[in-house]
């Protein structure tokens, strides 16, 4: 099926072009300025009315919408999670387990197994990100203290091996005994290693980089920052995520976890090469919930929605993001004052080169899969396209 998308304006690297995109079966054929000429051939032509066409997002990490979570232990909650990411320009994501017990664990990967092959009209799944369960108690955030472990070759290799393919990215603290090798690991089978919920100093950090932990979760939030001992200032893995060359790092861009001044910080010190957004988010993203529950029904944590945030029920800290990516580029577009061009290619390019899928997807050119998104000037969605065909429109 050949579908024409005309009168845009395309959100490529480096420009905003005015023209047109023709796609073939799934992927992009032709991507040209100006009018179309009358001759080009179409079973479908979208007129895109002069609004932006933007790569599909890709979104790295999420632990669900809808009023789901992926911890739920059911494949429903992974499609309803999935289906409501898409409703909001999410075309490609790394669902994200809680730290659980192993048992838990396991069965999420074998619902994600599932939902991936049942899932249809929807967004590409793309493997899981596991956040923990080898984490610093010191720096747990929301995560189950109880269920907190040091790293096991036993059990992180079990998963890989037994359910090759549906790992992609690991959250793990470095400094923890076991966590070089199990970089080393990770690395060696196509496995994003992530530093995160960590008390890591610089030189831990440096060591940790060599060992393939090349990307920092939610930087800012669950993090080691400066110390001092003896009087000297020594830097923990936020300023280490800064520093390195090389390292990438994922911001969770919903102007609350991090205000507007240090979303643009980031941005201007690591730049949209080695920033990602990500809305991190917990089952309320999508609704208009009041009260929930972040993490598992049966023993999850309860918070209340406030202020574009869930809260601890004393209000005393965040219970999770409700965010979903549309809000984070405009976000980043209205109020950190980024180019639009830098907020898409830090939705879009950038995430899929951390996971190594930039070759079919995150921009707009030739070659790659027609993954495509028609948003107006105020990150409204209008239009969401997988492989070339409309999975939603705004009615």
């Amino acid at each position: 099926m050949r579908v024409l998308l005309y009168n845009a304006n395309i959100i490529l690297r480096n420009e905003i072009l005015y023209g047109y995109v023709l796609t073939d079966h799934g992927t992009i054929l032709a991507v040209e300025s100006g009018v179309p000429a009358d001759g080009i051939e179409a079973d479908e032509k979208i007129n895109v009315d002069g609004q932006y066409l933007s790569p599909g997002f890709v979104e790295l990490h999420t632990h669900g919408a809808g009023g789901a979570d992926f911890m739920d232990g059911t494949v429903s909650a992974f499609l309803t999670a999935a289906r409501t990411h898409m409703e909001h320009g999410t075309t490609s994501l790394l669902p994200t387990s809680l730290t659980a017990s192993p048992e838990d664990t396991k069965k999420c990967v074998e619902n994600f197994i599932s939902a991936k092959s049942k899932l249809k009209n929807g967004p590409n799944l793309l493997g899981l990100h596991m956040e923990g369960p080898y984490l610093n108690p010191i720096y747990k955030g929301a995560m189950n203290e109880s269920y907190l472990r040091l790293p096991n070759p036993n059990e992180y290799i079990s998963l890989i091996e037994n359910y090759k393919g549906a790992i992609l990215r690991w959250t793990t603290a470095p400094e923890l005994p076991g966590a070089l090798e199990m970089g080393d690991y990770l690395t060696s089978h196509g496995i994003c290693a992530s530093i995160g919920h960590s008390a890591a100093d610089y030189q831990t950090v440096q060591e940790a980089f060599r060992h393939g932990y090349t990307h920092v979760t939610h930087l800012y939030s669950a993090m080691s920052s400066i110390t001092r001992r003896d009087g000297f200032r020594y830097p923990g893995v936020l300023e280490s995520a800064l520093i390195l060359d090389g390292m990438t790092v994922e911001i969770i861009a919903d102007g609350c976890h991090l205000p507007p001044e240090l979303l643009s910080m980031t941005y201007r010190t690591k730049g949209a090469d080695y920033t990602s957004l990500t809305c991190d988010s917990m089952r309320c993203a999508g609704t208009d919930a009041k009260e929930s529950v972040l993490g598992c029904l049966t023993d999850g944590l309860p918070v209340l929605i406030e202020d574009g945030v869930a809260k601890l029920m004393d209000r005393s800290g965040f219970g999770g993001s409700i965010a979903t990516d549309d809000r984070l580029i405009r976000t980043m577009y209205k109020d950190a004052d980024v180019p639009l061009i830098d907020c898409v290619r830090m939705m879009c390019e950038t995430p899929a080169r951390i996971i190594g899928i930039d070759k079919q997807k995150g921009a707009i050119a030739c070659g790659k899969d027609a993954d495509l998104v028609i948003f107006d000037d105020d990150i409204n969605i209008k239009r969401v396209m997988i492989q070339g065909n409309t999975t939603y429109q705004y009615k």
